[in-house]
């Protein structure tokens, strides 16, 4: 676990890089729209709502559903129109929890209804549609690119919001699977955001008055932790979590979740967990079939 600062002249990588966000008219998708348009780079903005004033006027804009795969199709290809190329895409679009699991609701049978999905295709669904979309659209770029989710907490801590919390473990699962399948192999990164209490459309005025000043951050903070992860071309594989300011990388490192499940586990430094080693044989058996099959 590395604790970093995030200094403007971190920031600055991002001049002149087109980067798709969704969930850009609010919260931590407009800071860190922002943030880009500040330090040089340009954005092709989606949501479901429109971008407030002044960027409304001035930043491309997609009206976005991004449970729909044609809507998010249709929004990466006006990106894509727009400014030839991508370089940079923000999974950043979500809502609050929807379901506990712990509700009791009957239809007019009386037989218990099933959970509301809402929240899992939004903040789950959603996210997978918009970092597929990116994966397609970056190997399209010479250079590559990166993708950056915004992951929680949540992702990593026990938090009773049952589908939220769900969905953002599994943002964290996203991350842990497509590392190794990217980087080195293609030139695109993959990363996340874990932001602690942020002031965003989730987090409202009056759940910060209870948290009090001190324990919550701006969208802002959390807006740089994505922007670094798209600056700085050697960073892949990180879940960055952000605390009024601070910021720690919380996956790599003789301290990070990846170190302390080996040693759970018992193994060493430098050893790999069997599984991985046993999925890697499994890609290179599936790939020698399809080849076999293909001559």
């Amino acid at each position: 676990m590395t604790s970093f600062e995030i200094p403007d002249s971190d920031l600055e990588g991002i001049k002149d890089q087109v980067v798709i966000i969704t969930g850009a008219s609010s919260g931590i998708g407009l800071a860190t729209l922002r943030r880009v348009l500040k330090h040089g780079g340009k954005v092709f903005a989606a949501d479901l709502n429109p971008l407030p004033s002044p960027e409304s006027s001035s930043v491309p804009f997609c009206k976005v559903n991004v449970t729909s795969w044609k809507e998010q199709v249709e929004l990466f290809k006006a990106a894509e129109k727009q400014y030839g190329k991508i370089d940079h895409v923000f999974a950043n679009a979500g809502i609050a929890p929807t379901v506990s699991l712990l509700e009791d609701d009957v239809d007019e049978h009386g037989d218990l209804m099933p959970p509301n999905m809402r929240t899992m295709d939004v903040n789950l669904t959603g996210c997978l549609y918009t970092v597929k979309l990116g994966i397609h659209y970056l190997k399209k770029n010479p250079r590559g690119g990166s993708v950056v989710m915004t992951a929680s907490v949540s992702s990593f801590t026990r938090f009773p919001a049952t589908d939220y919390t769900v969905a953002k473990h599994a943002v964290l699962g996203l991350l842990r699977s497509l590392t190794p399948n990217l980087h080195p192999n293609l030139p695109i990164r993959i990363n996340a955001i874990a932001p602690h209490w942020t002031q965003t459309g989730i987090v409202t005025a009056d759940l910060t008055a209870v948290l009090g000043e001190g324990n919550y951050q701006s969208a802002d903070v959390a807006a740089r932790s994505a922007l670094v992860l798209m600056a700085d071309g050697e960073r892949h594989g990180e879940l960055v979590y952000s605390e009024a300011g601070r910021f720690r990388d919380l996956e790599n490192g003789e301290r990070g979740y990846h170190a302390l499940a080996k040693r759970m586990v018992g193994k060493g430094q430098g050893e790999e967990v069997l599984e991985i080693e046993v999925l890697v044989r499994m890609a290179e058996m599936k790939a020698e079939m399809e080849r076999k099959e293909g001559e």
